[in-house]
Formats: C-alpha cells, structure tokens, sequence
C-alpha cells in the first residue's frame, strides 16, 4: 500500500533522513519509533507532501506522491503533534473547514463530519470555540479532522498525548477499526501504545532504519526459559542439546529449577524446544516450563537506540 524508496532530506548540511526504504502493507499498524532528532517527524512531513524529499520516492496505492500530489493527499489523514487549530473557530466549523480542505462537498461532506464526530465522541462540543477546549478535546478534534474522508493511508504522531485513560483506551479501539479498511503509521514515544496496538515496528536511528521488522518477532530473543523438577546438579547434562550453546541456572523456584538457555545462530527453537522436552520426560522429571524468552519494548527500543550501530543492524542475540 504504502512503499517508500531511498527517501533522503538534508537541513543544510545535516542530513535528517538518510536513504530510508521500507513498505507498508494494507490493514498494518506500523510504529515509527526513534529518538528525538531520529528523523520521524521528517519523514512523517514528506509522506503527507507538506515536505519534499531531496531524493527518493513515495508510492501510495501505486501513485507516485511527487507525480500526483493531490489524488495521494486525498487518501491521506495527517495528525501531527502540534496540531495547527484555529482558535477562534468552534468545532464544527473548523471541521467543516477541514472538509472543504479535503474536497468534500454537499452532502458527502456532511455525512464525514457527522461521522468523525461520533467516531471522536466530541459532540458535546461542537459548538464551543477551539481556544476554550481542554488538551484532550483538542487531540480529539484533531484527530477528527485526519478521519475526514475514510483516508486509505492515517498518519498519527502522538495520537493520544493529553488523554485520560478512559480516553486512551477508546483511542486505540478507534485506530484499530480504522486499521481494518486503512494503513495506519503511528509515531509516539509511549511504548504502550505500541505495545497495544502495531503490530510491526520502523525504528530509526540516526535517519537510518534500523529496525524493520513484525512486533512478535522483535519481542522473542534467542534464549529459552526452562524450569524442571531436577533434584541436583548433576542432571544438568540432560539439556546438552545441539543447538544450545549455554545452559546458565537462573535459580530456585517454587515449581523447581529454573534455567536460561542460548540457543545458536540459525537454531531452530520450536525443534530444539522440542528435543528438550523429551529429554526431559524420557528422564523421569517433569517439565514445569518451557518457553521463549521475551523482551519489553522498552528494553529493546534501548538496545537499539545505544548499542546497535545502523549498518549492523540489529543483533537478536541481545
């Protein structure tokens, strides 16, 4: 759906985006994750056409954006971070506004509004001047505006900064529902969120990616947790299987030991999982536990961002 190819923009002789390619199918929620001056908010502003690229493309839904800006725009919906509301307008004049923006007309334009409204739950306040709304109503206004006209491609940069948490969570049931006729690039820096919602995650380094991959494999490392009813030290030989590298007692638990093994590069982990169960059945022991070890974002967004150089990539042995 979405298909970006060596996109670079330099501000003067700093290059903020540099040679960045990925592609976003349909229905995706992707996380665009990074640092402050990582280059999301760069890229963020050339997909949508408010910036050039000073080389690359951007292909939405097979339309080149340089060749045709408008029909790209028109199945766009931009949330940036600071929304740019006008304050003197109430509600549902500014959407109005943002419609006609849009190309909406008559009565199309009237059924978008009336249907951004309930999908945002900001009915009550339609009539009230933008200067006068809380944060919250504001990012929900905002965010409104971005649903004007069922856009095939959504980009949200902070989509629930100043929500309540009763607020947050209709957020996300919102965006996944857009997701199901929509591809949909969310920029935050509250792992939550993407914990909750993507399902695959761009992390940029620097202008580079250095990450690109699906949410579930980024979170299984190449270790394997394993607890078992082993009685000494001695039955340790048992987990002596090809593949595994290191087996490291990870001490005592109330179900029995507990072990963290290293599986080896291009080990397969549901076949060695799998030779470690029957080693341990055919032993007499029960196996209390077995399973991949998993990561937290916060973990592996920090391993990235710190220690992981952009040409290596990033290492799953971490």
């Amino acid at each position: 759906m979405l298909e970006v190819q060596q996109l670079s923009r330099r501000y003067g002789d700093y290059v903020a985006v540099d040679k960045v390619s990925f592609t976003i199918g349909h229905g995706e929620i992707c996380g665009l994750l990074g640092h402050n001056g990582a280059g999301k908010t760069t890229i963020m502003k050339m997909l949508s056409g408010y910036l050039e690229p000073d080389a690359g493309s951007i292909t939405v839904d097979g339309l080149n954006l340089a060749q045709n800006p408008l029909a790209v725009q028109r199945q766009l919906g931009y949330l940036p971070e600071s929304m740019p509301l006008y304050p003197e307008l109430c509600v549902v004049d500014y959407l109005d506004y943002a419609a006609e923006l849009k190309g909406l007309q008559g009565a199309d334009k009237t059924a978008e509004i009336r249907r951004v409204i309930g999908a945002t739950s900001i009915a009550d306040r339609l009539t009230q001047p933008v200067a006068t709304l809380s944060r919250g109503y504001k990012q929900r206004t905002g965010v409104a505006q971005a649903l004007l006209g069922s856009p095939r491609l959504l980009i949200l940069d902070e989509p629930t900064n100043g929500l309540d948490p009763e607020q947050t969570a209709h957020m996300r049931e919102l965006i996944r529902e857009i997701s199901r006729s929509a591809t949909v690039i969310l920029s935050t820096h509250i792992m939550q969120e993407v914990e909750a919602l993507c399902t695959r995650a761009l992390i940029l380094r620097d202008g580079k990616v250095a990450v690109d991959r699906e949410l579930a494999e980024l979170r299984c490392s190449n270790h394997l947790r394993l607890v078992v009813s082993f009685d000494n030290a001695e039955d340790d030989t048992i987990l002596s299987v090809d593949g595994i590298t290191e087996c490291a007692a990870a001490g005592s638990t109330e179900t029995g030991q507990e072990y963290r093994l290293t599986l080896a590069e291009g080990a397969n982990m549901s076949e060695v999982s799998a030779e470690l169960a029957r080693r341990v059945v055919n032993a007499g022991y029960d196996l209390r536990a077995l399973h991949p070890e998993y990561r937290d974002l916060e973990t592996l967004f920090r391993e990235v961002s710190e220690y992981h150089a952009t040409a290596g990539g990033f290492n799953d042995a971490a």
